[in-house]
């Protein structure tokens, strides 16, 4: 290796060559001959293609794709063939071997999948003006889960270990590669059902985001463990000998905390520090049992349970009867456990729990020579059927294409039923008219309003987790433009404009019917020459868009002056166009390029104008990032700022690193503070006075207003030096009554 002496080099094949044999021993005796031999092949190859190449570390690349082939072995537990894609899947992309190569060295099967990983790599490349996504590369990432969802899974280890690896790299890489995993890859593992995967990315991500909260977070249950243990203990000892009693097989009952992501996340929508997150834990507990028993010793594990503790009778979760659509099967309670805590319980088969933490690689697994009918066949089917559906829609820009793919595909669910029980899954926020489109487009089409648990609601109403809902329809079709304002499926979104489009050409062809027949009344000639000095002269894009105006009446027929119009060229005689002014010209809006200092350092002389977002109201102290706008200058925001994530993820060729001047900057900045609490006589002219005469603290307003439940809220608008300011002042006013909360907000 030319990069490394004698020695250095030495160790290096020393290592490499245990790194080989560990992932040969995590494949297994099943993958002995010719199985085998595919991967020590791929392996040569890559070792070849890649050596003399170093990571960001100063490791030898090899050893990156290496880690990939293991988390795809031992953690998805995947085969010889996706080992073998998993050690080329950078071959194409980063070196002169290409797809064509590898063909002819593999075969077919495992060139397309390595085709498939070079496409998905380029995903997220920045391209020009303001995209920062080649749409027909995303469409064909996408695609490739119908073909081969090994490119998928692969990928997703490959991103993995990246994340494992993201302390090498600058701070603006690690912030867009977090913020990208976060937006795509985490959503994505998850609806593929790669929990353990996905809770791995989420932890991680949130590492490199928002450092100071992951540290408190993973600090305090690290304190934490201890007693958690033994309250867990005391929890299963009563269960467990019960469990005993009935013969059945319990292969795990243990107590596992939930991720230091899904804990941050409940902080900041309750509002709440982490002593006050009392389901830090969950108690999970797996029987044994063949696949026409596992249902109903499920439920005997729950008879059970509710036998000794009492259940939350609105926090049964039966994912048995209807599995969420990425194929997840599992039966969840809470229950009332020693000294008055809820716990959660989650009750699985160990087929259950396989697919649970490795998703569709585990599905495969269980499928292999069953075929035997699942739940999952059914759940991946119609999940694969909304990524096509996704697909169909041509009309969407990249961007758009990215958000659409995210919220349909890869959103949280809710369970819709039909009057007659049958159950559709939707994104969380859908209407009703979103329901009639996934029962059959005809039925959407056709949408005049519906029923809602037998209550008449209108088209937009917003449907909620097990509603049942019966569509009213109409004999003709009434779609409108304004449906794709109410719709938010892409499903639904793909039908209106399929419909609206059929619509459109069906009345320029009329239109086109109207103009052949007047041009013929008035002596002309119909041709394309003519049509065209007509299109110009009504200012139409095309001549589709003037026959349509013409059909709907957009241009009256006492216009449709053609001997002219068309003696005249298309010049319009009543208007005298005239030139613009030198000085009154406009100039075209371009985007202004990226400052040759690549760092904004907050209260500096800039060459670039700057501004802090509104959206987040940054304050010194903050981690911030600075976003380049297309003529607005550059968007200061937080790092934890509720756009950060797209931004940072969709645009990452924009970012520009941002810092606070530290050497004395006492400019105020203003903040946006919410208050509510327990009324009480005096309580505004207690808080105005900590902000003005305590604080010294300039306010630009303040609405606070009484409720009639005898509680009080309101929004402060005030100008602050920094975060530790801000915190001074949170805290001055908290102190003013007892039942008071204060908490920063964001627009």
């Amino acid at each position: 290796m030319p990069l490394l002496d004698g020695e250095t080099y030495s160790q290096y094949k020393k290592e490499l060559l245990k790194e080989y044999r560990l992932l040969l021993r995590t494949l297994g005796k099943e993958h002995r001959g010719q199985k085998l031999a595919v991967v020590r092949d791929a392996f040569d190859l890559a070792a070849k293609a890649h050596e003399g190449t170093l990571r960001k570390s100063g490791e030898p690349y090899i050893f990156h794709p290496l880690a990939v082939a293991q988390i795809a072995v031992g953690e998805l537990g995947l085969g010889a063939t996706s080992a073998a894609c998993a050690l080329m899947h950078d071959v194409v992309e980063d070196t002169e071997y290409t797809v064509e190569d590898i063909e002819q060295k593999f075969g077919t099967k495992i060139a397309s999948i390595i085709d498939g990983l070079t496409k998905i790599s380029t995903v997220f490349d920045t391209v020009e003006k303001d995209s920062s996504i080649q749409a027909e590369n995303f469409k064909k990432m996408l695609l490739t889960l119908g073909e081969d969802l090994r490119v998928i899974l692969i990928k997703l280890c490959d991103r993995l270990h990246n994340m494992r690896t993201l302390g090498t790299v600058s701070e603006k890489t690690r912030l867009k590669i977090a913020s990208e995993t976060l937006y795509i890859y985490a959503p994505l593992a998850h609806r593929l059902g790669l929990y353990a995967v996905k809770t791995e990315m989420e932890d991680l991500a949130l590492k490199y985001t928002e450092p100071e909260l992951y540290k408190e977070i993973s600090g305090k249950i690290a304190e934490s463990k201890n007693s958690r243990q033994k309250y867990i203990k005391e929890f299963i000892e009563p269960i467990n000998i019960e469990l005993q009693k009935s013969g059945l097989e319990i292969t795990e009952i243990q107590g596992r905390p939930k991720s230091i992501y899904s804990i941050a996340q409940k902080m900041k929508k309750q509002n709440i520090p982490f002593e006050e997150v009392f389901d830090i834990f969950a108690v999970r507990i797996v029987v044994n049992s063949p696949y026409f028993l596992e249902k109903a010793d499920c439920w005997k594990v729950y008879s059970i349970i509710s036998d000794k503790y009492r259940s939350h009778t609105n926090r049964l979760r039966d994912w048995l009867s209807h599995p969420k659509s990425n194929g997840y099967e599992a039966l969840h309670t809470t229950v009332l456990g020693p000294m008055g805590r809820w716990v959660e319980v989650q009750i699985r088969s160990k087929r259950m729990n396989d697919i649970a933490e490795r998703g569709l690689a585990a599905h495969w697994k269980y499928k292999q020579g069953n075929e035997v009918s699942t739940p999952q066949d059914a759940a991946f089917e119609n999940w694969l059927n909304l990524v096509k559906e996704t697909l169909e829609n041509k009309d969407l820009s990249a961007l758009d294409l990215v958000s659409e793919f995210k919220f349909s595909v890869l959103g949280e669910e809710i369970y819709i039923f039909t009057p007659k029980g049958d159950v559709k899954n939707l994104p969380i926020g859908s209407t009703a008219l979103d329901f009639a489109f996934a029962i059959h487009s005809e039925v959407g089409k056709s949408t005049i309003g519906a029923k809602v648990n037998n209550k008449l609601v209108p088209i937009n109403h917003v449907v909620k987790n097990g509603d049942i809902v019966e569509i009213i329809t109409t004999q003709k079709p009434r779609v409108n433009p304004d449906w794709l304002h109410i719709v938010i499926t892409g499903r639904a979104k793909s039908k209106i404009r399929e419909h609206l489009k059929a619509e459109k050409s069906k009345q320029s062809s009329l239109g086109k019917e109207i103009i052949e027949r007047k041009l013929k009344n008035q002596d002309q000639v119909f041709n394309e020459k003519n049509i065209a000095i007509l299109t110009k002269y009504f200012n139409m894009g095309s001549a589709a868009e003037f026959y349509h105006a013409v059909a709907m009446g957009d241009i009256k027929s006492e216009k449709l002056r053609f001997a002219e119009i068309l003696s005249n060229k298309g010049v319009k005689s009543e208007i005298s166009e005239t030139k613009q002014p030198e000085n009154k010209k406009k100039k075209p809006v371009t985007e202004r390029k990226k400052p040759a200092t690549g760092m904004i350092v907050i209260g500096d002389d800039f060459e670039m104008d700057y501004s802090l977002a509104k959206c987040c109201n940054p304050l010194p102290g903050d981690s911030i990032f600075g976003f380049i706008t297309v003529g607005e200058g550059v968007k200061v925001h937080r790092v934890n700022c509720p756009n950060a994530t797209r931004l940072m993820s969709q645009y990452g060729y924009r970012i520009i690193p941002t810092l606070w001047r530290t050497d004395g900057y006492n400019k105020p900045f203003e903040a946006k503070l919410s208050v509510s609490g327990i009324d009480d006589v005096g309580i505004v002219s207690r808080i105005t006075d900590i902000i003005s005469k305590d604080m010294e603290v300039n306010m630009k307003s303040i609405n606070i207003r009484g409720k009639d439940d005898g509680t009080f809220e309101g929004q402060l608008e005030v100008f602050l030096l920094n975060v530790e300011h801000l915190e001074q002042l949170m805290e001055k006013i908290k102190g003013t009554h007892q039942y008071i909360e204060v908490k920063r907000l964001d627009d």
